[in-house]
């Protein structure tokens, strides 16, 4: 089912065609930790996001768009257009974070059709020199090391170490960045300073003629919750906590700078052959509002995975129309090389989303896609770390969804088109369907065991990032 609201601002949709081949300029914003509900327009009761709420109002906006429960296998499928266990990507740590090096990625794919590709802030798709995103297919990088700022776990994954001194507000408020492979000392809020280096690139870019492809993918609203004082300041009386007040901060600081960027854009005369995405990596984690969604970061139910999706690129896609069919994060890499005119990588779990943005009215078929939070433990381990390996969570934390249903573990099922709150499970009245799901579920699951090379890699006994600054400051 798909519905369509046309607001007053709606322009003629094109023919499906006419997109195909169109190679506008893309910019992609991916926020961390930001989930459906953190959206003013989502019904926020106090989040403050006036320029987020205007692209909403001006974009086509994918309503059932789900990702990852967590942040690195989003980021993977995101951008090889294969859900995470194809990638290999399991945990956010461990070395289980790193995408495995025969994924192509949508820089490959746009690079090699001649766009200029940058990445600006948050990789966490493995520390180790070879899944750097500049081995990756992207020209330009700048970003910080690990999972955040200032984050350091065993094996690779860690960032620059000068970022986690003794006050991670440090780091936030002048953060270490690696720069085309030399850290940069910069100057400035994390946030503030990852837009203002898309803008400059994007700027030479313009120059220059050339198509281009720019990946903001910042660190915030993830914690630690640290922002610059006065966005901190605006909560103080409305949120419940100070981190809760910071979270709102955060978040409102990305909007100033969507709306700085989108400015920008416009004033350069870019705007109109842009195709403008935002979107985000994974359910709320700051626990304040998630639209009536149940579940929030790391769950397997709705509220921890669908997130907004507003795609804006005038007279090109319809301001103010919502498209309700189950879209997914592996779905933007096909339908950017289509959007491209670059040639399509194989082995793709995702599909275009060209014929929906162009026509919704045209058949759009049914499909299962499949959920799991991975995050097992590491055979050998002590502790935290410790655990058996993927076999032991073979029937927990998983879901499986379609149109209308979602199966979630063996014990629940809800119809989410009657009830996208989640409020009754109907297992009992449908266990067919249940049954159905779940042996969709069971042959996913050993169709990607072959895939999970991550799984016995032992762990770096140092950090790449730490090991590259060290080596830049020299004896």
């Amino acid at each position: 089912m798909i519905s369509v609201l046309l607001l007053s601002t709606m322009i003629a949709t094109p023919a499906a065609g006419s997109l195909a081949g169109a190679r506008p300029n893309i910019v992609l914003v991916m926020t961390d930790d930001q989930g459906y509900g953190d959206l003013a327009c989502h019904g926020h009761p106090f989040m403050q996001t006036p320029h987020l709420d205007t692209l909403h109002a001006q974009s086509t906006r994918l309503t059932d768009f789900h990702v990852s429960p967590t942040c690195a296998p989003t980021r993977s499928a995101l951008l090889s257009g294969r859900l995470p266990f194809r990638n290999g990507v399991t945990h956010t740590i461990l070395e289980r974070e790193r995408m495995a090096l025969d994924a192509v990625t949508i820089a490959d794919v746009l690079h090699d059709a001649g766009y200029t590709t940058g990445i600006f802030g948050k990789w966490h798709l493995g520390d180790e020199d070879a899944y750097q995103p500049g081995e990756r297919g992207f020209d330009e990088v700048f970003v910080h090391g690990g999972g955040g700022i200032g984050q350091a776990y065993p094996g690779s994954c860690a960032d620059a170490s000068p970022n986690a001194g003794n006050n991670k507000r440090d780091g936030y408020m002048g953060p270490v960045i690696r720069h085309n492979g030399t850290f940069v000392k910069t100057n400035g809020y994390c946030t503030d300073v990852f837009f203002d280096q898309a803008t400059q690139w994007i700027d030479a870019q313009a120059q220059a003629k050339e198509p281009f492809f720019a990946y903001i993918s910042t660190n915030a609203p993830h914690g630690p919750y640290i922002c610059p004082a006065s966005y901190q300041e605006r909560y103080a009386q409305l949120a419940a906590t100070a981190s809760k007040a910071a979270f709102c901060g955060m978040v409102t600081n990305i909007d100033d700078n969507i709306g700085r960027l989108r400015a920008h854009l416009q004033a350069k005369g870019l705007a109109d052959n842009t195709l403008f995405i935002f979107m985000t990596d994974n359910g709320s984690a700051g626990g304040i509002y998630n639209a009536g969604l149940k579940g929030s970061k790391g769950s397997l139910h709705e509220g921890g995975t669908r997130v907004p999706a507003f795609w804006y690129w005038p007279g090109h896609l319809e301001a103010g129309r919502e498209i309700d069919t189950l879209t997914r994060h592996v779905d933007v890499l096909p339908t950017l090389a289509a959007i491209g005119g670059a040639e399509m990588p194989g082995e793709l779990d995702g599909r275009s989303l060209l014929p929906l943005l162009v026509d919704s009215s045209k058949p759009w078929p049914d499909r299962m896609t499949f959920f799991h939070g991975g995050r097992w433990g590491k055979p050998g381990m002590e502790g935290r770390w410790g655990g058996d390996g993927p076999a032991s969570m073979r029937h927990k934390r998983f879901a499986v969804r379609n149109e209308r249903w979602r199966l979630v573990g063996t014990g629940e099922l809800y119809d989410v088109l009657a009830d996208p709150q989640q409020q009754h499970n109907v297992i009992e009245d449908h266990r067919d369907v249940a049954a159905g799901l779940q042996q969709a579920y069971e042959r996913w699951w050993d169709d990607m065991q072959p895939f999970l090379v991550n799984e016995d890699v032992p762990l770096s006994p140092t950090h790449p990032f730490h090991r590259a600054w060290a080596a830049q400051q020299g004896p």
